[in-house]
């Protein structure tokens, strides 16, 4: 990573974000140009995982080539360039925590494995349940499990950057926590604990 004062080691930041994010962006190599998906995903058994058809251009391009990365970002404030007192547009920038994986994807075919993905992403992305845990023996997903492709993106490797002032002196990150304040938008108050975090 290029701006190494934002790269950060920390497994709970990672995991929440994560959790929080409902969709990341699949990056694939389709011959010779790449492509790119936005899908739901879950993060488990350390792996990123997603669902879809057993069938098109996704699951023929991972067929040829395994290779792949997967880009999750949180966008936190929008800080125009006024707040740095200046007439200047250059100051204007956003606050983010973002995570990028690569490695490779594989298709999962154990029903029971399925499952326990499936199961997860319901968990993530309906957490206040309401509906039937997803089992093998249970026929009303019998020909579910059958025809849906569930992929997992083992990583070799992951980066977490979280942009949250770690390049400002006392004096500028001061003044940001100070105008995040007054204008006081849920992002705002997010971003002004995570400056304080990584300070």
């Amino acid at each position: 990573m290029r701006r190494a004062e934002f790269e950060v080691n920390d497994p709970k930041l990672l995991e929440e974000l994560l959790s929080s994010c409902e969709y990341g962006t699949l990056c694939l190599i389709d011959g010779d140009e790449p492509y790119s998906v936005p899908l739901n995903f879950v993060w488990h058994d350390g792996c990123i995982c997603f669902h879809g058809s057993k069938e098109g251009r996704k699951m023929d391009t991972m067929a040829k080539n395994t290779n792949a990365s997967f880009s999750v970002v949180k966008p936190l404030s929008l800080i125009p360039s006024y707040f740095s007192n200046t007439r200047s547009a250059c100051p204007a920038t956003q606050l983010f925590i973002s995570a990028h994986f690569s490695g490779h994807v594989e298709s999962i075919d154990d029903a029971q494995q399925k499952c326990d993905v499936l199961n997860a992403l319901m968990q993530k992305l309906q957490p206040d349940g309401k509906y039937d845990v997803i089992e093998v023996e249970n026929p009303m997903y019998k020909k579910a499990i059958e025809t849906i492709g569930i992929v997992q993106l083992s990583p070799k490797s992951i980066s977490l950057k979280i942009k949250a002032g770690q390049n400002l002196n006392a004096e500028r990150k001061a003044l940001l926590i100070e105008k995040l304040r007054e204008r006081g938008e849920a992002l705002d108050i997010l971003s002004i604990e995570l400056i304080g975090q990584m300070s």
